[in-house]
């Protein structure tokens, strides 16, 4: 199994969900996070400036078996993407076992 961790904009939260559900990823957990990334300078809005050094941002943390590593890294990517910078960062983990707490059952079929 492996652990896939993405930290994408706020914005294409909906589109990400929607491609995820479309390759088969049904269940992840996700949270509203602020971070801080590489772009120094502010944007500038109807003459005001504003600070970009604290950016708001969606956490996704997906478990899936090992043969939808890479549907779902692509999933991702795809829907993710604006070509900006900020568009954010992909992080795979190997998860060594997984528990449903309901059964007791362990094992890559948890999952499902």
């Amino acid at each position: 199994m492996k652990k896939i961790e993405a930290i994408i904009r706020k914005s294409k939260f909906r589109v990400v969900k929607e491609a995820l559900h479309n390759v088969g990823v049904n269940f992840f957990s996700y949270w509203d996070v602020t971070g801080s990334g590489n772009e120094k300078e502010g944007h500038v809005y109807r003459g005001v400036s504003y600070s970009t050094s604290d950016i708001q941002r969606r956490y996704l943390s997906i478990v899936v078996n090992d043969d939808f590593e890479e549907v779902t890294i692509q999933a991702i990517l795809k829907s993710a993407a604006t070509g900006e910078v900020g568009d954010g960062k992909i992080f795979v983990s190997d998860i060594h076992e997984g528990y449903r707490i309901r059964t007791g059952e362990k094992g890559g079929h948890t999952l499902n």
